[in-house]
């Protein structure tokens, strides 16, 4: 498998405090992970039939999961491209020739789609570490401009809780320009109630406009030099990421518009129409890069000699209901829930869970829009969890 003790910059990459080292990553056998090499087994199998078929799960797909400092699973599976499009005619994809499809690597980057906010929340909880974020102070405070936010005193808890009452999201694709897209987001009032859970990509937009107003950098650059330098993930930035594996074949009436096979640009419309750099989509990675993510925040923010945040801080994005990441949830954590896990699901295939109570964590990256999005199936992302749940010793 790739090195993950990391160095220099990818070409889709867009370092932090030095303390006492913690673990690096290594690859290992099941045994040394503390992991029943059986379960493993079957979950590897797993993943090679999610990708099989004519009608697959996933066109491909990478798993990696470990315990500890030790990746016991790093498997890829099927095509990273496999479709030259959608025939919606046939209602399938039209099959590259073998020798054009690109099968699935661990080194392969994947669009990680809502696994973007997850870096928002940690560069939010950043700013609140330094003391330049209030964590219950109003967006109002700091974007007066967006008067309906303000107005309804909608507060940073509530954008990284999802509670602010946003609705799920604005059609910000159909705006002529940028600055009607600002205009659409300052006057977009809460139309729920305020403190009831209610999923919104435009909670992690607004707290981008927060995160790069008050620190005079955009995301890209506050994710780069916050988090990945730092971590050393130099396979992860903001697009566009030639090479990455392919989406969709984004047409209308199924999208949200008319965009053609899509490959190394990203797939969300919205974060699309921002040029590729939202709070709540955009990024891409590969399956090691996350670990190196999944090891820093289960290791209490240190990977390395490199620090991304203090111990106390990590708690606070897992303490419930949890800041950008979601928690205890089986319909995509299977028996991993329960304990206080935490993770998140991408549109595109992708999830990540985290197990602080067993040291434990699981990547899957896949691209099941490819060729084209369908109803979301969670199902094979619990299996997998579930399989690396029973495998812990």
């Amino acid at each position: 498998m790739p090195s993950l003790d990391h160095t220099g910059d990818h070409p889709c990459a867009r370092g932090g405090r030095r303390e006492l080292s913690a673990p690096r990553l290594r690859a290992g056998t099941p045994e040394r992970a503390g992991l029943d090499p059986v379960g493993l087994g079957h979950l590897v199998a797993e993943v090679h039939a999610l990708t099989t078929g004519e009608r697959p799960w996933a066109a491909g797909a990478v798993v990696l999961a470990g315990r500890g400092p030790v990746i016991a699973v790093a498997e890829a599976a099927g095509w990273a491209v496999r479709y030259a499009g959608y025939d919606p005619g046939t209602g399938a994809g039209v099959e590259l020739p073998p020798a054009a499809r690109v099968p699935a690597t661990l080194d392969t980057r994947f669009d990680l789609a809502s696994l973007t906010k997850l870096f928002t929340a940690v560069a939010a909880v950043q700013q609140i570490e330094r003391g330049t974020l209030g964590i219950d102070a109003r967006v109002g405070d700091y974007l007066p401009d967006f008067h309906a936010a303000a107005e309804h005193g909608v507060t940073v808890r509530q954008l990284l809780t999802h509670t602010s009452g946003l609705r799920p999201e604005l059609p910000l694709y159909d705006c002529p320009d940028d600055a009607s897209r600002l205009d659409l987001l300052r006057a977009e009032a809460p139309t729920g109630r305020p403190g009831a859970h209610r999923y919104s990509d435009l909670n992690m937009l607004l707290l981008q406009c927060v995160l790069e107003r008050i620190t005079g950098r955009t995301l890209d650059v506050l994710v780069r030099d916050g988090i990945t330098r730092p971590l050393g993930m130099t396979a992860t930035g903001f697009g566009p990421c030639p090479g990455a594996a392919a989406t969709e074949d984004q047409r209308r009436p199924w999208a949200k518009a008319e965009r053609g096979m899509l490959r190394g640009v990203v797939h969300d419309e919205n974060a699309w129409a921002l040029g590729g750099v939202a709070g709540h989509a955009g990024l891409f990675s590969t399956a090691p890069d996350l670990a190196v993510f999944c090891r820093a925040l289960l290791a209490g923010g240190s990977y390395g000699p490199a620090r991304i945040l203090g111990p106390d801080y990590v708690e606070l994005l897992f303490t419930p209901p949890g800041l950008g990441f979601v928690l205890d949830q089986p319909w995509f954590m299977g028996e991993l829930a329960g304990r206080g896990a935490a993770g998140h699901t991408g549109f595109t295939g992708t999830s990540l869970v985290l197990d602080p109570a067993t040291d434990t964590f699981l990547i899957l990256l896949a691209n099941t829009v490819h060729p084209r999005r369908r109803p979301p199936d969670s199902t094979p992302r619990a299996t997998l969890a579930t399989l690396l749940a029973k495998a812990v010793i």
